[in-house]
Order: structure tokens, then C-alpha cells, then sequence
């Protein structure tokens, strides 16, 4: 028979019990039950890039400004030539280095590479010369994550912590290849002066009306981007691109942007989370429009696309009349690079390489400009190649 005190005291633990299991269910829900978005950037991670932010904008600000013992001496010091800053994002071997190689012969003082190669990649291939030693500290990078905008950043920060003179910055993909010699990629580059002031413009895509903003704007949740990026700004474009050295800093300064891009996106709007293809367009698009060209300098065929891969060329495809289709462009220049190629592709690319794809002519460089700023193009492309082949400093005329 059941006591009096045992019927009375049972309502009594219920409800103590009821009470000290709902802080222990809100502790242990989220780990008990499916995540709503996909992983997040470690703090870690998040916390180093930072410190190393930090380092790049301090040296490019004091590298920037003479101090005034030396500011008589700074004006008429000969400066270096600028460079380019290679920048190649991979997780596999860089099976194409050997025609790198090829490009990069002869104008080592005129470039630099950099490497961000994902820590769990297997990498076969010992790298070759130009490579050697050009690896920079990596971190994890995934698709559907704005990892890869992280490892852009981080490439961006090294090069500009590395060589002032590292003027213009192009990220590239282990699948990408040239299409041009070095020379005309550097000419176009040094004739480019179209931006606010005379400087130097950024070669990026930036679009305003492709069909699938809408999803990926609303890909992190229902007004999540607001009030930083307002819908009407949001910003799309290819994640490959030439950056000048001011926007590169812009790029590793940014805070108020990447706290939003940052955020990972819900895992039931995975298939419309491509951050790194928005991050950069819509920040450049609200700080520097005029600064930016608003078009890539490198190729990329998505007429059958495969779950958000473009068209890869295998070998079979690979041909003169190829690289001379992949130059054509609707920008003022041709395009300077192109993806995606298998790395069986090697072999043939090698064996055109010298004939066409580095073969040093002019004829198509400049595309859908006008006469008169044709001559105006040309003109500098000539000074910048007089640049190139006797290794000196061009004038002051406003690196950007």
C-alpha cells in the first residue's frame, strides 16, 4: 500500500525533474539533433588570417608613405618595376607547371608565385623550379564554404607582406593555363589606366542581373545579409581575377562585408552557396566601381555545366584554333587565361606551346575599342614592353 507522504511527494519530483531537464534538453538540442546550415570557419582559423590581415594592411601603409627625411629622395629614387602576383588556388598537383614554366622564362623580375595548396590534398608531383618553395601556409578549403574566400584573402595578404612591388594580383586555379606570353599579359596590365585619376583598374566580373541571385543572395536565411549588403547590391561574378595592389588591400581590410559572407549557408540551399563568386564583386562594386573593369581576363566555358563545374577540355579538344577561340573577348583586351583543362591535357598544350599559345604577336590583344584608343592602348603597351625587355622602372604614372 502506497504512503500518504510517497503520493504527495511524487508530483513534487516531477516537476523538479521537469524543471532541470529543460536547460539540459536546450544544451544537448543542438548537438542531438541535424544541423540547420553547413560548417562554419573554425574560430581558430578565423583568428590567425586576422593577425595576418593585420600584418599585410601595417606593412603596405608603411611601404606607402615616405617618412619626411626621405620624402625629397622618394619622388626622384628610381623605383622598381611592378610586379604581378600569381596567385594559384589548388587542391591537386599543379600538373601544368611545366607551361608555366614556359611563360614564366625570362621575367622573373617581374613576377612572383604564391601557392595555397588544401592541407589535405595529396600532391604526387615534386614542384618545378618556378614553384619550388612558393607554397603558403594552407588551411582547409571546401566547396558550399566561404573557405575559398579565405584562401583568397590569405594569398592576397601574403603577396602583399612579400614585395611592395607586387602591383597587380591574379588568381588562378591549378586547371587554368595561359593563353598569351608574359608580355602581353604585363603590357595589358601596365596600358590599362582607364580608372579614376589615370590609375590602373582591377580586371573583375562584376554582374548585376544573373538569373540566380535571387537564391544565393537568401542562400545564408531570410534577410541574413542586411543591412551590410542590401539585395539591390548584391554582386555576382567569376571567382578568378586581377586585382591592383588598392583593392587587394581593400580586399584584406574588409571586416563589415566579410561578416556576413562568412556565415555558412543553410544546408537545404546548398546547391545556391558559391560565396567566393559574390564576395569579391559586391564589395569591390560598392567601394570601387569605377576602379574595376567589370569583366575577367580569364576564359571559362559553361555551355555544359556539370553541378556548378564548367566544361573541362580534355585532349582530344586541345588545338591552335582553341587557344585562338579562348582569346576572343567583348572586353578591351583578350582573354589571358583559360579553365578548365584536364591534366591529361599536358602533353598536347606542351607540344603548341612555343608555335601558338606563347607565340608573341599583337594582332587580337585589343578587342571591341575603338580607333582611337587603340593607337592610345598600343602606344603604352610598346612603353611597357620596352619596360620589360631592358629591366628598368617605368615613370610615375600612378600604381594602383
Amino acid at each position: 500500500m502506497t504512503s500518504p507522504a510517497t503520493t504527495y511527494a511524487s508530483p513534487f519530483v516531477l516537476s523538479v525533474l521537469l524543471l532541470v531537464s529543460i536547460p539540459v534538453i536546450f544544451l544537448l538540442a543542438p548537438r542531438l539533433l541535424p544541423p540547420k546550415t553547413l560548417p562554419a570557419i573554425p574560430d581558430a582559423d578565423e583568428s590567425e588570417d586576422l593577425a595576418l590581415f593585420r600584418r599585410a594592411i601595417l606593412s603596405s601603409s608603411s611601404s606607402a608613405t615616405p617618412t619626411p627625411s626621405s620624402a625629397a629622395s622618394y619622388f626622384f629614387r628610381r623605383r622598381p618595376a611592378p610586379k604581378v602576383a600569381f596567385l594559384f588556388l589548388t587542391h591537386s598537383d599543379l600538373v601544368f607547371s611545366p607551361l608555366w614554366e614556359k611563360f614564366f622564362r625570362g621575367h622573373h623580375h617581374l613576377f612572383n608565385l604564391y601557392v595555397h595548396a588544401d592541407p589535405y590534398s595529396v600532391l604526387e608531383l615534386p614542384p618545378t623550379p618556378s614553384f619550388r618553395g612558393r607554397f603558403v601556409p594552407a588551411k582547409a578549403t571546401q566547396r558550399a564554404s566561404p573557405t575559398l574566400i579565405s584562401a583568397a584573402r590569405r594569398l592576397l595578404a601574403t603577396a602583399l607582406l612579400d614585395d611592395p612591388s607586387n602591383q597587380f594580383f591574379a588568381l588562378l586555379s591549378q586547371s587554368c593555363i595561359p593563353l598569351h606570353p608574359f608580355p602581353t599579359l604585363y603590357n595589358a596590365l601596365l596600358s590599362d589606366n582607364a580608372g579614376p585619376h589615370g590609375h590602373h583598374r582591377s580586371f573583375i566580373e562584376i554582374m548585376d542581373n544573373a538569373y540566380m541571385i535571387h537564391d544565393r543572395y537568401y542562400a545564408r536565411g531570410d534577410d541574413v545579409m542586411l543591412p551590410e549588403v542590401p539585395y539591390d547590391q548584391f554582386r555576382f561574378g567569376s571567382q578568378f581575377f586581377v586585382l591592383t595592389r588598392k583593392h587587394a588591400i581593400m580586399v584584406v581590410r574588409d571586416m563589415k562585408l566579410w561578416r556576413k559572407f562568412k556565415l555558412p549557408c543553410l544546408i537545404k540551399r546548398r546547391d545556391s552557396c558559391y560565396p567566393e563568386e559574390h564576395y569579391f564583386p559586391t564589395l569591390l562594386d560598392m567601394q570601387d566601381p569605377e576602379g574595376c573593369t567589370g569583366y575577367t581576363l580569364t576564359r571559362v566555358n559553361w555551355t555544359d555545366q556539370v553541378e556548378g563545374h564548367p566544361h573541362t577540355y580534355r585532349p582530344g579538344e586541345v588545338s591552335a584554333s582553341l587557344i585562338k577561340e579562348l582569346r576572343k573577348s567583348n572586353g578591351t583586351y583578350s582573354y589571358m587565361f583559360a579553365r578548365k583543362f584536364a591534366p591529361e591535357c599536358l602533353e598536347p598544350l606542351m607540344e603548341i606551346a612555343d608555335s601558338v599559345i606563347l607565340h608573341n604577336v599583337t594582332e587580337g590583344v585589343y578587342i571591341g575599342c575603338d580607333v582611337m584608343n587603340k593607337h592610345r592602348v598600343v602606344h603604352r603597351a610598346l612603353e611597357g614592353l620596352n619596360y620589360v625587355r631592358n629591366n628598368i622602372s617605368p615613370p610615375l604614372f600612378g600604381y594602383s
